[in-house]
């Protein structure tokens, strides 16, 4: 089980790793070895609001089939890219797990109010200005 909060965690088995040979650091030896993790993470086992907002915060690395894809390169040796990939994984459920904040609704205040009435009978008066007199 690998905790990701307080709340919840997730077993090791809805994570599968493989590897292919990517680009990256490596030299000559990264043609021959295939050191590029692809992390794959099965979201229906989340909870229902945290799956919501994984959607959300993934985007296109979400399958149509609610898998979430990693690709972690940027070290030469495999369990480095895989260490890596588990450590975003880890980043991208802690995000998705912090509930967002309830908006509460305000007035404005009569300060701002004074201000957009001000500003709007300025402006209707310049455009008054800039129209053809009447003719008399």
């Amino acid at each position: 089980m690998i905790r990701v909060t307080d709340t919840f965690s997730i077993d090791e088995s809805d994570i599968q790793v493989d590897f292919v040979q990517g680009s990256g650091p490596g030299g000559q030896n990264v043609n021959k070895v295939a050191t590029q993790a692809q992390l794959r993470f099965n979201t229906a086992v989340l909870p229902e609001d945290v799956r919501l907002r994984l959607l959300r915060l993934a985007g296109n690395r979400i399958t149509e089939d609610g898998m979430l894809l990693i690709h972690a390169r940027q070290y030469r040796t495999q369990e480095q890219n895989r260490q890596a990939a588990l450590q975003r994984l880890i980043e991208l459920l802690r995000h998705a797990a912090i509930p967002p904040r309830p908006r509460h609704k305000t007035r404005p205040t009569l300060a701002s109010r004074m201000k957009r009435l001000d500003t709007k009978r300025k402006r209707s008066e310049t455009k008054r200005l800039r129209s053809k007199p009447p003719l008399d």
